[in-house]
Parts: C-alpha cells; structure tokens; sequence
C-alpha cells in the first residue's frame, strides 16, 4: 500500500486528460511533484519542484512566479472539489454541516501537504516581519471565502455583526490547525476528529442563531431597565426636594 501523501494530489495531477493542452498538463506536472514534495515534508522552492519534473527553472517561474503561489495552488488543488462544488441545501445550516461532512476526507487524504503548508505559512510570516522573506509570503485564506459561500443562506438572519462572527468562530475549526490539535494533542482518529468538528460547528451555528434571536429583546429590557432606573432616581430626588 503506498503510503498517504502517494496516494493524494501528485497521482491524481498527473493522470489528467492531455486534451487540456501543452500548458496545462506542465502546471499540473509542476502541481503533482510540488505536493508529492511536501506530502514527505520537504519544504521546497520553486526551483527544486522544476528540477524533480523536469522541467526549466524559468518554465517554472512562469508558472509559479513564488513558493507561495506554487503552494496556494497545490493547497487550491487538494480543496478543488469542495470549491467547486454547488450545495445541495438552501438552509444555512444543512450547507454548513454539508461542507464539513466534505471537507473533513480532504483534510485526511492531503494532511502531509495542508501541514506543509501550515508549516510554511507561518516560517514566512515569521522571516516577514524579521525583515529576512525574499519573496512574496504564502499567505492562506481560502477558508474565508468556502465559509462565507456556504453560510451565506443565515446573514440576513444573523445581520452583518453576527454573520462575520459567526463565520471568524467557524473558521478557527475549520482548517489543519484543528485537525493538528486532536490528532496530535489527543491522538485522535479520523472520525472522532470528523465528529468533534462537525458538533462545534453545528454549536456555533446554534449560539449565533440565538444570540440573533434575543438581540433586540435584550436591547428592549436593557433599555427598559435604564429608564425604569432614571424613574426611581427622579422618584427619589423629588422626595428628597
């Protein structure tokens, strides 16, 4: 059995159609030897995943101008389906557990690579703000969007506050970070990982829909309170004249 960085994006990459043309079975070749690069830990440049492909440096580069975008892409390319795909579900809800219940397997089938990347995210922002990077950073962010795609169905419930909050609180779980705390921390499985975050995000969803839904009442009885307290103290200082 080949172990699993073997069996994720560079086997896959590689078996694409040739009718794509020239330029996209070279990006794909680049893709498939980058992740198969990090799926062993090796946290490669640009020039380097030329080199196992074999192709030029500056075909590379043209391609790839940075490691960061040569990593975005192979991270793009591990998440590609749950991306791409349209949910099944108008609830706000259902679309979140959907996309979950989906990404979950990809965090499992690419984990040597997304931890590769986690690494060199934060290698970079640490030589950034050192002043030493060379380059463009490779900077994450592709949950931002996924979360605000499938959670959009709950804003005008949560208002604009809510639903920002809502998605910030989704995305601490939804991720490899996540995914390295219990396997790491508590040698969790895979299902019990699947499982944990599944039931925060599903609480999340649950505290934002209530906090919606007693906002404005809450607002009324505090406003009432402040105007019964000005009552009372009127009351008090009149007695008092």
């Amino acid at each position: 059995m080949q172990p699993r960085q073997e069996r994720g994006g560079a086997a896959k990459a590689a078996g694409t159609n040739g009718s794509n043309g020239a330029k996209e079975r070279t990006r794909l070749l680049l893709l498939a030897h980058a992740s198969a690069l990090l799926g062993r830990g090796e946290m490669m440049s640009v020039a380097e995943v030329a080199q196992h492909a074999g192709v030029s440096r500056a075909t590379a580069y043209r391609y790839f101008p940075t490691r960061g975008k040569l990593i975005s892409a192979v991270v793009d390319f591990s998440l590609g389906p749950v991306r791409q795909a349209a949910s099944s579900f108008a609830d706000g809800r259902d679309r979140i557990e959907e996309l979950f219940r989906q990404t979950f397997p990809r965090f499992t089938e690419y984990e040597p690579q997304l931890r590769a990347a986690l690494q060199v995210s934060l290698s970079d922002m640490a030589l950034e703000r050192a002043g030493k990077l060379a380059e463009e950073p490779y900077r994450r962010g592709h949950r931002i969007d996924i979360l605000s795609h499938a959670a959009m169905p709950l804003r005008t419930q949560l208002g604009k506050r809510g639903f920002d909050r809502l998605v910030r609180a989704l995305s601490v779980v939804y991720g490899i970070e996540a995914y390295v705390v219990l396997r790491d921390i508590w040698g969790a499985r895979d299902r019990e990982i699947q499982a944990i975050a599944a039931w925060i995000a599903e609480s999340l969803v649950d505290a934002a829909l209530r906090d919606a839904e007693r906002g404005p009442k809450s607002a009324r009885r505090a406003k009432q309170t402040r105007k019964d307290g000005r009552s009372a103290a009127q009351q008090r200082d009149h007695r008092r004249a």
